[in-house]
C-alpha cells in the first residue's frame, strides 16, 4: 500500500480483518538480479506463504521453516519441503496477515532480515522483492545504515527525521515499489536491535521538515567540501525545496581528501558540477572513482588524476558536519535548521491538517 496523502502518524489502514500502521513498499537486494530467493521464518517465529490458491504455514516446529522460489519463465517454481507449485505471485505475511519477522536470501551472495510483509513475482527472468515495512522500522533501518559510525543521538535523530521526510516525499522514482534498498533511494538493511538508531527514530517519532506547508524529500550526503550546494550548481532540476549553499565549518577545517586516476576517455565525459556525469561514470567504473563533483583534474601520462575532497553529492544535511555540531552540543533541531534554512519541523498530524 502506498502512502496516502492524508497520512496521520495514528493512521490505521484496514487489510482484511486487520489493522496495520501506513506501511512503506521497499525493492529489496535487485542489485543482485536474483533468480532464486529462499525465504525462511526467524527463530521462535512463523510465517505464512500465500502461493496463488495454497497457502503454507513455515516455522521450525513444523519440519519446514523455509521456502526456495526460483523464476520460471512469467510464473515462480517454489519448493517447500516435498511440496512444488507454479504461481506467478507470491506473499509472505504473519499468521494474522499482518507484519511478520523473517530472512531472505540470494543464495550464495546475502541474506537479510526484515519485519514486514514480502511480495515475490517474476520479471525478464529476474525475482522482483519487495518488502513492505511500517514507516518507523524504515526510519530506523536507514538510520542505522545510512548514519556515521559513533554519531552521537542528536545527529542521528536529525538523520532519522531526513529519512522519515524522504520516505513522506520522496516517492516516484521506481515503478513497482515506492523505494529501493540503495544509496538510489536511501540505504537500508535490516531492522536494528534496541540501540541508538532505534532510539533516534523513537524520540522524533512521526517528525518531518516542510516548506511552504509541504513535507518534502529531504537529500543528504556523507560530507561536503566545507560548503554544501544547491541542485542548480549540479545541473539538476529544482524540487519542493529550494536547497541552499550552507557553510559547514567541520568540512572546510577537515576535508575528506580523494584521489583516483582515469582515462582520457573517461574524463571528457566527465564533467564539473554536474551530478548526472558523474553518477555515469561511478557506476560504470566503481563509487570510488568519483567520490564527490568538487574535484580538480590533472593530465599524467595520457590518463588523468582526480584529486577532490567530500563524498556525496553535498545537498541537504552534511553528515560529518552534523556529527560535528553534535559533538559540540547542537540538539537535531539546530542542526536541520543550519542544513535546511527555512525548512520547519512538524509532526505528521500537522501536515494531514493541511492537506
Amino acid at each position: 500500500m502506498r502512502i496516502r496523502a492524508a497520512i496521520t502518524a495514528s493512521a490505521l489502514i484496514l487489510a482484511g480483518a486487520f489493522a496495520f500502521a501506513e506501511d512503506v513498499r521497499i525493492g529489496v537486494l535487485g542489485l543482485f538480479h536474483p533468480r532464486e530467493f529462499t525465504v525462511s521464518a526467524a527463530d521462535g517465529n512463523a510465517i505464512v506463504l500465500h502461493a496463488g490458491p495454497e497457502t503454507l504455514v513455515l516455522e521450525k516446529s513444523s519440519g519446514v521453516h523455509a521456502a526456495q522460489i526460483r523464476a520460471l519463465g512469467n510464473t515462480m517454481a517454489v519448493r517447500t519441503g516435498t511440496r512444488l507449485t507454479h504461481p506467478s505471485e507470491l506473499s509472505v505475511t504473519g499468521r494474522a496477515g499482518g507484519a511478520a519477522d523473517f530472512s531472505l536470501s540470494v543464495p550464495g551472495k546475502i541474506t537479510r532480515r526484515y519485519r514486514g510483509t514480502l511480495e515475490l513475482r517474476p520479471r525478464s527472468g529476474t525475482l522482483v522483492a519487495v518488502v513492505s515495512m511500517d514507516l518507523e522500522t524504515a526510519v530506523a533501518s536507514v538510520v542505522a545504515a545510512e548514519g556515521l559510525s559513533g554519531a552521537p543521538i542528536e545527529a542521528l535523530k536529525a538523520q532519522a527525521v531526513a529519512a522519515r521526510s524522504y520516505f513522506l516525499a520522496g516517492k516516484g522514482r521506481h515503478s513497482e515499489f515506492d523505494f529501493c534498498d540503495t544509496t538510489h533511494c536511501q540505504f537500508l538493511r535490516a531492522p536494528p536491535p534496541p540501540g541508538s538508531a532505534t532510539e533516534a527514530a523513537s524520540a522524533t517519532r512521526g517528525l518531518v521538515l516542510v516548506y511552504e506547508s509541504q513535507p518534502f524529500a529531504a537529500m543528504y550526503t556523507r560530507s561536503c567540501s566545507g560548503r554544501t550546494r544547491t541542485p542548480a550548481e549540479l545541473g539538476l532540476a529544482p524540487g519542493k525545496y529550494p536547497y541552499y549553499a550552507v557553510d559547514c565549518k567541520y568540512c572546510r577545517e577537515h576535508p575528506a581528501h580523494w584521489q583516483s586516476r582515469i582515462s582520457a576517455h573517461e574524463s571528457a565525459n566527465l564533467r564539473d558540477s554536474d551530478e548526472l556525469s558523474r553518477l555515469k561514470i561511478d557506476r560504470r567504473l566503481g563509487w570510488n572513482t568519483a567520490p564527490s563533483n568538487s574535484f580538480a583534474r590533472r593530465n599524467d601520462g595520457g590518463d588523468f588524476v582526480l584529486d577532490g575532497i567530500g563524498h556525496g553529492h553535498g545537498i541537504g544535511l552534511c553528515q560529518s558536519g552534523s556529527r560535528a555540531l553534535a559533538e559540540d552540543g547542537a540538539d537535531f533541531r539546530l542542526i536541520l535548521s543550519h542544513y535546511y534554512p527555512n525548512a520547519r519541523i512538524v509532526h505528521l498530524e500537522d501536515v494531514a491538517q493541511t492537506r
